[in-house]
Order: C-alpha cells, then structure tokens, then sequence
C-alpha cells in the first residue's frame, strides 16, 4: 500500500446488544409534513398516520410569559376606572333615569324604556345584592346619595370597562397581530379619557361596549377553528359563545344591531366562499349554513327574548309605563285588573269610553273651564281610571228624557246611526261642542269640545252626536249592528257641525294638568277618531247579561307590542339638546358631555385626542390604501396575491367593516344623537389603528417597533392625565381649564372651577355663572309623567308625551336618557342659540335688579321662553319622550355678587361661536 494513501478508519462498533445491531431512527414518528410527496405516499403505504401542526384553542397562541403581561395590564386598567369610583357621592348625568329603573325593577312597578333590559338588570342586581330597597328617587342630577350602594352599582359598568381591556389584547392576537400591536391596543383602550368617563358611572354604554369586544373576540376565535376544523367541539363552542354574546350586546342597546350586522357581513362572506368553493358538497354546505343559522341567528334570538321574559316577569306590578302599553296588555298587571262588565250597551246605560288609538286613554273631563274659547267645563283625555271618567248615554230625542232611559224596560240598545247624548255623571254637564277654536289646535276644522249644561236642563242640539259603527270582533256578530262592550270601535259626529270627537298626542297646559287634548274634527284621521266603550252598566240590566272581559295576551304578544312601543319612542326623538352633536363631528371629537358639576368640580365627557384622532386617522388610511390597490388591481397588478397585502387587508378590512356600520347609520337618523353613541365604532377604529400599526412596523426589528409603541402610549398617558381632571371630578383651576381646550368647540365650563387650587379651602369662590336655558335629552321623557302627577285632587297626571326643559346653570350638566319621564314639563328650546340668548337675559336682569328675582320674574321668564319654543317645536304626533328632566343642584356661590357683564358677553360669545362652528347651516 502506498505511503501517500490514507487509510480509512473502520468504525466504531454501536454501543447496543449484538441482537440490536440495526440502528434505531433518529426521528421513530416521522411527521408527514417534514415529507416531500413521494415520501408522503410511501408513509402512508406503511401505515403511518399524518401527524397534525399545533393548533391553540380558538387561535390564541398565548405564551405564558403574555398572561403575565396580561395580568399587570388588567391591575393598571383596574386602577384607572376604578380610581374614586365613589366620588362624586351624588347622581351623575343619566344616573337620574338608570338608577331610577334599578328602583322600579326591585319595587316590580312597570315601567317603559327605549333600550332592551339587560344592561338594567345588571346595574340592579349589583344594588339588590349590596342591599339597595329602591327607595332612593334619583330625581336630580346632583343629588347626594342616601341609602343607596352607588358604588356597588357603579362597579358593575366599571368592571366591565375593564374587562373590555384584555378582550382588545386577546382579539388583536386572534387575528394574528404581534404582542407589542396587542399591548398597544390594551394601553389605549384602558387610558380613553371617553371610556372611562362613561364606565365609571351607572350608565348602559360600558356593558354595550364590553358585550360588543366579547362579541369581535368570539367570533375571531370561531373564525379561527373553522378554518382549521369545522364542526369540532371547540367549533360549536365558539360558535353558540358568539351567538349568545351577540344576544347580549343587543339586549344592551338597540346599537347591538349593527354588531349583528358586522358579523352577519362576515358570515355571508364566509358562506359565499364555501358556495364558490367546488371541494365543497351542497350537503355540507347546508350543514354549514344550517349551523351558523342556529349559532348565529336563533340563539341570539332566543336570549333577547329571554331578556323580556325576565323583564315581565320582574315588573309584575301596575306602575309609570301603563300608559304606554294596549289595554290588554295593562290587565296583564297587577292593580290593573278589571271585572267582568256587561256585553251590551243600553241607552241609559254608565259607561266609560277608551280612544282607540292614542295608548288607550279615557274620555275625561273635570270641573276646570278653558281659559279661552267658551270659558267651558275641559274635557280632556286621561289614562288612568277614575270617577271623572263615567258617561251616561241616553236618547237624544226631546220627547225622552235620561230618566226614561234608565228606566226602561225592556233595554233599547245602541244602534249604528242613532242619535245620542253623554252626561258626564259627576259634574251633571253634556258633552257638548261648538263653533269655538280649541286652546292649542287652533285651526279652522277643528272646534272645541267641553262640557255643558246644568242640572235638569235637558241641552241644545250642540250635546247630540251620531253613532257610527267601524268595525266589531269576528267572534261577536251583534258587534257591528250595535254597540258592544270591548268588542265594537266606533265613531261619535256632531249632528250640526258634522265634525268628529277626536284626540291626538297633543298635550294642554299646565291648567288642563297636561292631560291630552279632545277636539272635534272635521278632517279627522280615522285612527284617531274611533272610540269603544270599556265598562257598560246599566240599572235594569239582568245579573244574568252576558259579560264580557278584555283577552289576556301571552309573552309573545306582550313582546312584539313593547317593541312597537320601542320603536315609535326612538323615532320620534328628533328635539335638540345643548350637549346634542352630529356624527360627522364625532370622529373629530369636537364636542362632549356636560356630566355633573358641582362644588367647583366638572365631569365633562371628552375623549382622548391623540387616540381619538390616530384612529380616525388610520381609518382614512386604510381606506386610501385599499382604493388605491384596487385600482392598481385595475392596472394588472397583483398585489392581492401577496400574502402579507391578503393578510392585513383581511383584518383591517373586518375592522373597517365593523367602525363603518356601528358610525354610518347614524347619518341617516334624524333624532337626538351623542358622542358616546361613537363609542363602539370607536373601539373598532382603535383596533384598526393597532392594525396598521401592525402593518406599518412590520419590517422593523422588535425593538424598534416597541420603542415607537412605548413612544405613542407615553403621550396618550399625558393626554389622558391632562385631562382627567375631567373624568374624575378632581380638583381644577380655571387657568389649566382655559389652557386645556385645544378647540374652541369644547364647552365645558372653565368659570366653574376657582382661580388657584386654594380657591377649594375656601379662601376664594369664583362668581356664579349666568343661568341658561338647558334643552334635556327627551330620551326617557314620559315614563315619570305618569308616576309623579299635577293633577286635580286625587287624580295622577298623564304622562307627558311633550319635551321638557329645565333651567339650569350655564355650563351645568343635563340629564340624557328617560323615554318616558319628566316631572315638570317645560315648553321645548328652539335652538342652542335661543337658550343662550335667554341666559344672558336673564342674567343681565339678574344684574340690574341686584340679584334679587322673585318667583313672579322667575314665571315670566319661563313663559318667554315657552312662546318661543312652542312656537318653533310645536307638538309632535305619536312622541314618547325619553328623557326625564331634572334640575341639577346648584351649588349656592359664597361670594354674594354676581357676574359682571364683560363675563355674560364673553359666555354669550363663546356659546354663539360654538354654534355657529358645529351648526354654521343654521346661521345662514
């Protein structure tokens, strides 16, 4: 052998048994995807099973290094909502409504709100546990706490707003997003100055906004598992978890509608791309569709109906909201129940007449005359019973008399086309009308309709009416040729005018006790002049007559008919407010909320301004960028196959989706809108902005990208501390106020707080701001009207289909949200304009008079500002107002002068330039 040949070394023997000579593999499971395809088929000849990738449950590959960070994000957010939650320890803004419905829920008296009831049974089941006996009234805006466990009651939207921190976290890493985007997100979401205003406080939007991040996280997650296994129990999990959230969020707000539609946008997508796709059988395609039909559609159902069942079951009680619901539907309560009355009606017979229409209220009238017109006994309509209700029908004929129709025997029944007189029983006066305007439908086809007449006199033509019968039940024959109990609608026409008795939501003054006005018409609608007859009596009816008694409805009906009673409530909320704004300002965030003020202290609700704005900002990004690929597409370019381009434009485009159908709706609504009702698009828009974010850093290197995310927390950590003093109710002065409104279209009120922080010791007291005319929000307006009467003697009032005002402090708070309440109506404000008009009137009155108005200047000053403002607003048809108005309490100002007039010039000026810049459709 050669020198220069090396000779290879054997090798060295396996350290195994002889009988194990063979080498083991490396890998003894090889996994199917390290295979090429040749490979693959050959494994699988031999047996082996393919071997599945990891996959996380619903997505979510969370190290456990981020539950940590998770943790500590939740400890801040905790500390942010809930720092001082107790304070102000009095009724903040709409506190006054939903506080007020926490006491009916545990009193069981019904009530009627625009918005469905879960939020409500929350915020009251945190005060039944803590031990609240709803005996507290929420009347002011204000008004110390007495008894009640308002912190516990705040706790639950406060909890929530936190909760809604880590579900951001969650959904941006569902959608595969990096954990320094994720962290972001949960950083903007818990400094929010808006967020936190609005969950610190018992009020609906932080449930509504908690339900609907519950709601995108959910479906992210079901997103996630059906495109890696559908039909999985983790499948249906996430599947029936969304539905039941989606349930929840709209059992909120009415707002959850448009998170039904965003979902239901993205579970058409999903189902048209398993339509188009030709792997996928129709079988399975209706499996497909079947079960999303179920998750998506009659689950959410079902809960939202769950939520009324609960509601009905709890307000079991005759209570404010009787008014607003059907006959049948008011004897389903207690203390509403009626007996058995008799079926026919006889001349002669006691009876009490319901108008068909207008929520069912008696024809009434009092012994109380017209200011105008004849000066005659009102004859008004009023919902509830009373004595003052009772008729007596008898013949019209000269030659008979009432007597002779009580008398009768055998009974002569009303017919159709019989000539009638009604003797109200109480006051012995016939109804009566005749060529005299009414006192508020002061038109020419309308006449005035009163009481007439004295004691055995038997009247004039003017008390005779012509029955005419409409229509009667299908089950009761006799119903249309006669007069029958319940069963037959009806019309009365005046025999000289040939007019009609007719009434319609039109409210009289306060000297008709705001009890809905009768006229007769002579172009009356004929909705809104049928009539029936409720309770018929007569002295020689046979005990043995047939009764009759109104048809009980079950749940379902009871149901549908509250939502009706829903719907017409908020389409009829179309009266401004002072701290009302438009949608196109909201992304701007040019305007907020007065809250409380109180005691030199603000609670104003303004948001954040650097998140506010980089989310609009990013918004208007993604869609630039998204027009701009697909006409690049139009060119022939294939960005859309870039993975990274499909990757984000799918996440971004969702949340682009879900911010544009929870904001461009409102566009299309004409009734009183807010800037919280911005708050769930919002969410969206600040996850989208994470999402570009996302996007934009994606090719810097980890560090950096944190360093820039450190950099944008970092001043929206300053932005929410300089303004917090906003959201807390903290101590202020008016110089950091002045310095802190970087648009003059922010109005909250900086001569609320003292000129140096020792102004709160006592030393000093700015002086007192100018009184303004403030329009509240008629949200939740009529509810209360019914509960809290100004009515003759013993009799409640109706409630108040009419928008209410209340005289304020400028720059005070005004309550938001009562559909259904009101306990002192005031005549409607014009405008912003007129209001501030009127407070500097008043206040420079104030001045001259040396600060000492009597109640008589008070009245006169509140008439003012009734001519105007009913002169503008008039009276709207089928309104159910929705917000109670209450008075804010006033803090009393320790210094004795008033202000001076360059300060009421300077609050005149700044109010009209605040109008002027978020209406300037108005000034020209």
């Amino acid at each position: 052998m050669s020198a220069n040949v090396r000779v290879r070394r054997p090798p060295s023997p396996p350290s195994v048994l002889p009988s194990q000579s063979h080498h083991a593999p490396r890998y003894p499971n090889p996994r199917l995807e390290h295979l090429d395809a040749d490979e693959r088929r050959a494994a699988i000849s031999k047996g082996y099973v393919p071997g599945r990738k990891h996959h996380a449950f619903g997505g979510l590959d969370i190290a456990s290094a981020e539950w940590k960070l998770l943790l500590v994000i939740i400890l801040i957010a905790s500390v942010v909502r809930l720092f001082r939650i107790s304070s102000p320890d009095s009724v903040v803004f709409d506190e006054v409504h939903f506080g007020k419905f926490a006491s009916r829920y545990i009193k069981s008296r019904y009530f009627v709100d625009v918005h469905p009831p879960l939020a409500k049974l929350l915020i009251t089941l945190a005060g039944r546990v803590f031990g609240y006996d709803g005996n507290f009234d929420f009347n002011d805006i204000g008004k110390k706490y007495e008894n009640v466990p308002y912190v516990a009651m705040r706790l639950l939207p406060g909890i929530l707003g936190v909760a809604t921190v880590p579900l951001a976290y969650l959904t941006l890493r569902a959608l595969d997003c990096r954990a320094t985007t994720a962290l972001l997100a949960s950083f903007f979401i818990t400094f929010e100055n808006g967020l936190i205003t609005q969950s610190r406080h018992i009020l609906l939007d932080s449930p509504l906004i908690f339900f609907t991040a519950l709601t995108v996280f959910l479906w992210t997650g079901f997103c996630n598992e059906d495109k890696h296994e559908p039909f999985t129990d983790s499948w249906w999990t996430w599947l029936l978890l969304t539905g039941l959230s989606l349930g929840a969020v709209v059992s909120c707000k009415w707002v959850g509608l448009f998170t039904i539609a965003t979902i239901g946008f993205g579970t058409v997508r999903q189902l048209w791309l398993l339509l188009g796709d030709t792997r996928v059988s129709m079988k399975l395609f209706t499996r497909h569709f079947m079960a999303r039909a179920i998750g998506l559609i009659v689950v959410p159902v079902l809960f939202y109906m769950f939520m009324f069942w609960l509601h009905f079951l709890i307000l079991s009680n005759s209570g404010e909201g009787d008014g607003f619901m059907t006959s049948e539907f008011q004897h389903t309560l207690r203390g509403r129940s009626m007996s058995d009355t008799y079926a026919d009606v006889a001349l002669g017979s006691e009876i009490s007449i319901r108008h068909v229409n207008t929520q069912g209220g008696y024809l009434h009238s009092h012994p109380h005359t017209y200011p105008t017109g004849s000066n005659q006994q009102q004859v008004t309509l009023y919902p509830h019973r009373d004595s003052n209700n009772d008729w007596r029908i008898y013949n019209a004929s000269e030659s008979n008399t009432m007597e002779d129709d009580m008398k009768a025997n055998p009974l002569v029944y009303v017919t159709a086309g019989m000539r009638v007189k009604l003797r109200h029983i109480a006051t012995d006066k016939a109804l009566h009308s005749h060529d005299f305007r009414p006192p508020v439908s002061d038109v020419e086809f309308q006449n005035e309709v009163s009481a007439y007449g004295v004691p055995g006199w038997h009247g004039d033509m003017n008390d005779d009416w012509i029955v005419e019968i409409k229509s009667g039940d299908k089950k009761d024959k006799e119903s249309t040729k006669r007069l029958r109990t319940l069963h037959t609608q009806f019309r009365l026409r005046h025999v000289l005018t040939g007019c009609y008795l007719f009434s319609h939501k039109v409210k009289l003054p306060d000297w008709a006790y705001e009890q809905q006005e009768v006229t007769c018409n002579k172009n009356a609608v004929l909705a809104n002049s049928l009539w029936y007859i409720e309770t018929a009596n007569h002295p020689n009816q046979p005990s043995d007559s047939e009764k009759v008694n109104y048809r009980l409805p079950g749940f379902l009906s009871k149901f549908l008919e509250l939502q009706q009673v829903m719907w017409t409530t908020n389409a009829g909320l179309t009266e401004r407010h002072t701290y009302d704004s438009r949608p196109s300002s909201w992304p701007r965030l040019r305007r907020g909320i007065n809250f409380w003020v109180k005691d030199h202290r603000q609670i104003y609700l303004l948001g954040n301004p650097l998140i506010w704005w980089l989310s609009t900002a990013a918004v208007c990004f993604y869609g630039a960028i998204r027009g701009l690929l697909v006409l690049r597409a139009k060119r022939g370019f294939r960005d859309f196959e870039n993975t990274k381009v499909v990757k984000y434009d799918a996440l971004c485009g969702f949340l682009f989706v879900g911010w544009a159908l929870h904001f461009g709706p409102f566009f299309l609504m004409s009734r009183q809108l807010f800037l919280h009702h911005y708050f769930p698009a919002l969410y969206f828009a600040i996850l989208l902005a994470c999402g570009v974010f996302d996007l934009v850093t994606s090719t810097l290197k980890p560090r950096v990208r944190l360093q820039i995310a450190a950099f944008l927390i970092a001043i929206s950590i300053w932005n929410y501390y300089y303004l917090s003093p906003l959201a807390y109710g903290t101590q202020w002065t008016k110089s950091k106020c002045e310095q802190a409104k970087w648009l003059s279209t922010w109005d909250f009120s900086c001569n609320d707080f003292p000129e140096t922080y020792a102004g709160y010791s006592g030393a000093t007291s700015p002086p007192p701001p100018p009184a303004a005319v403030v329009v509240p929000n008629p949200e939740h307006k009529q509810q209360y009207d019914a509960a809290h009467p100004k009515a003759p003697g013993n009799e409640p009032a109706q409630p108040d289909l009419a928008e209410t005002s209340a005289s304020i402090p400028f720059g005070q708070a005004a309550p938001g949200h009562d559909v259904f309440a009101g306990e002192e109506p005031v005549p409607k404000a014009k405008s912003d304009a007129v209001a501030s008009e009127a407070a500097a009137s008043e206040a420079e009155a104030k001045i001259t008079t040396g600060l000492s108005s009597s109640a008589k200047e008070e009245e006169a000053t509140s008439a003012s500002v009734s001519s105007v403002s009913e002169e503008s607003a008039g009276v709207k048809s089928g309104e159910i107002q929705s917000e109670e108005t209450t008075k804010p309490t006033e803090t009393t100002p320790t210094e004795p002068a008033g202000p001076t007039f360059s300060q009421l010039d300077d609050e005149a000026k700044a109010a009209e330039k605040v109008r002027n810049e978020l209406f300037p459709d108005e000034g020209a």
